[in-house]
């Protein structure tokens, strides 16, 4: 025998997604998004400047200025990456995480992904901030 199975209507369907990973896990994940981001926002300017400043030279080093036209577009995605890992890592745990009579576990130390989360913001805002502070102590 075949059973059959009456569907749902349309409208009754749930809009809850299941995420494969946890909130904490997402939110260490972002923070790596977003330091690589920085990263790649500090090639053009702040990374030469660095590796001039300790002694390291080079005809290599014109071709990482090479990708200074894409620099808003790094920081974008680093921007973009940090913000929500820092919604993850700061956000509150909701009610529905916890059933009903039952003791909520304590969030996760998430201090690794702090400390990224804050040193990318840093790179970032450096990267975002040389063009306008760079002529105030470089004389051409």
């Amino acid at each position: 025998m075949v059973e059959q199975v009456e569907q749902a209507p349309s409208d009754a369907v749930s809009t809850v997604i299941e995420w494969p990973i946890s909130s904490s896990r997402r939110a260490a994940l972002l923070a790596a998004g977003g330091v690589l981001g920085a990263i790649g926002a500090s090639t053009c300017c702040i990374i030469p400047l660095a590796f001039i400043s300790v002694g390291m030279g080079g005809a290599w080093l014109g071709n990482v200025v090479a990708l200074a036209p894409y620099q808003p577009i790094f920081v974008a995605v680093a921007l973009a990456c940090l913000g929500a890992g820092f919604y993850f890592v700061h956000r509150k745990p909701s009610a529905a995480a916890c059933e009903a009579d039952s003791v909520c576990p304590p969030p996760k130390s998430a201090r690794f992904t702090k400390i990224a989360l804050g040193g990318g913001a840093l790179l970032v805002a450096a990267a975002i901030a040389y063009p306008y502070v760079a002529p105030l102590f470089i004389e051409f």
